[in-house]
């Protein structure tokens, strides 16, 4: 972890492309500095900048004061410039635009979501299948077409049905496989059981429940996604929180990291029936779970964050306690990790199984763990800084092989580096108080609140109409980037490993359906 010898964040050049407005992370612009494009310059602009380095973060639908009835957003981030391209399209009602998809295989599902909940058609997308809704179950919409699973013919050609409803503790998704014996040849995720209309729900919300609302979007990811709220609001009132609220956010957020990837590493270790390391990585979870809760009076960190700062915070005492706390975890973490991956039986599973290139994930926009272990190097905290993260970096952790190894081991760096920064911080939390929750979001704005939640990067948009009152609001939760690349994972893969692969990617059904 290297401080940045400044006073303020440096300076980034923006790229200049005048059919985009350009902004940062938490950083507000005005609606109407977002230039109106025609449909085949909206896709152009899209495609060019994203084969100079930028990727889609998000693509809305938002209101038009004019008589068209919506207009289509996308937000790109180009993580080398640690900036954002924000472009629109206005469209009539009926009309289509020139889908991204066909250029921009990671455009597929936002373009399906944008048809499925508002009839926007993507015009040449290859497979406009329904994303969320299931037709076949409800009284069959306008717009929505009834799912038709992909197919695959041939002698000794079978079909293997997974779900919706799982054995044990688990939301559910519906998991189809074509096999040619052991071999998978093709997996289509269904998914959508637990669509519970969580953006109208934020947008009707009054706004002190609306943090609520962001907490429970995915339940293991309070702190990523009531953060990107916070950053998102503070952005469009203008506001930042104190230095002393900035590091209880970011050593909260390390720490749901931790949990997360440590029980991730015990649920891997079961998967392969590697049962020493299941018991020690499941109890170690506790352990960082215990510690959030110590914080903020709950195991998950419900009610710690709030626009302009946060609830809690650590007094001497804690400080001590988590320090000496944290010193125990690590040696015994890093007995356990030894051990695991030192086990052979451990290593002929995980190696080799459940493949994603490194063309692949960036073809996809994969983030997150996921995208890293296939050799993308990303992640918000350094490429998108927001809070302290301006000031102090945490290393980002890199593998090549795109395996289950791969994506176990980043996950393991990962916790190292994040009891670094969580050490460090504490030994240095400055003086200071939670911040004012008093934030007023200005009218006719739009801004991003984006963080690398432990899964990836979680985004938040937020648009203010002429009243200050929020009329869009956008999630994209890292799941929503993710899935499809679990499919792409099991292909060539014996049905045997589907387990095994769905584990070291661990996607949230509850943040894709929202």
């Amino acid at each position: 972890m290297q401080p940045v010898d400044a006073s303020n964040p440096p300076a980034q050049p923006l790229p200049l492309d005048a059919r985009a407005a350009w902004t940062t992370n938490a950083v507000a612009i005005p609606i109407a500095q977002v230039p109106e494009l025609s449909s085949q310059e909206f896709r152009g602009a899209c495609v060019d900048l994203c084969t100079q380095g930028a990727r889609l973060s998000a693509l809305l639908a938002i209101p038009s004061e004019n008589a068209k009835p919506l207009q289509v957003l996308a937000v790109l981030s180009h993580d080398a410039r640690r900036c954002l391209a924000i472009l629109r399209v206005e469209l009539a009602e009926g009309e289509g635009y020139p889908s991204l998809s066909v250029a921009l295989p990671q455009a597929q599902a936002f373009e399906r979501e944008l048809f499925e909940s508002h009839g926007i058609r993507p015009l040449g997308h290859p497979w406009l299948k329904p994303l969320r809704r299931h037709a076949d179950l409800e009284a069959s919409p306008e717009n929505v077409q009834a799912h038709t699973f992909f197919q695959v013919e041939g002698a000794s050609i079978h079909e293997v049905a997974v779900g919706p409803v799982h054995a044990g503790i688990i939301e559910p998704g519906h998991f189809r496989f074509q096999c040619h014996g052991e071999e998978v040849l093709n997996l289509e995720i269904q998914l959508g059981y637990q669509h519970r209309g969580a953006e109208p729900l934020l947008l009707r919300s009054a706004p002190a429940r609306r943090v609520v609302v962001a907490e429970s979007i995915a339940g293991d990811t309070v702190i990523g996604h009531a953060s990107a709220y916070a950053i998102a609001m503070e952005g469009l009132g203008g506001a930042a929180p104190p230095v002393y609220a900035q590091a209880i956010r970011a050593i909260a957020l390390e720490l749901e990291r931790l949990s997360n990837h440590v029980g991730d590493l015990g649920a891997l270790c079961n998967d392969v029936a590697y049962l020493p390391g299941a018991s020690w990585f499941g109890r170690l979870r506790g352990e960082f779970l215990n510690l959030l809760m110590e914080l903020s009076g709950n195991r998950f960190g419900r009610s710690l964050i709030q626009p302009g700062g946060v609830r809690f915070g650590l007094t001497n005492e804690q400080r001590a306690r988590f320090l000496s706390r944290l010193v125990a975890a690590r040696r015994d973490l890093q007995g356990t990790a030894q051990q695991m991956f030192g086990a052979a039986s451990v290593a002929s599973r995980f190696e080799h199984t459940g493949v994603v290139s490194k063309d692949v994930a960036e073809s996809l926009g994969l983030v997150g763990v996921v995208a890293r272990a296939s050799g993308c190097d990303r992640d918000v905290r350094r490429d998108h800084p927001v809070g302290i993260h301006h000031f102090v970096q945490i290393p980002v952790c890199l593998q090549e092989s795109g395996d289950v190894m791969a994506r176990a081991q980043v996950r393991w760096e990962e916790v190292e580096k994040s009891l670094d920064f969580v050490v460090a911080q504490i030994e240095s939390l400055p003086a200071g108080s939670g911040g004012s929750h008093d934030v007023r979001p200005k009218p006719c704005m739009l801004a991003v609140g984006m963080v690398e939640g432990w899964r990836g990067e979680i985004a938040h948009v937020a648009v203010t109409g002429k009243d200050g009152q929020l009329v869009a609001y956008k999630i994209v939760d890292p799941s929503f980037h993710n899935w499809f690349g679990l499919g792409l994972a099991l292909r060539g893969q014996e049905i045997s490993d589907f387990p095994l692969c769905n584990k070291s990617f661990n996607l949230s059904y509850a943040g894709h359906d929202l």
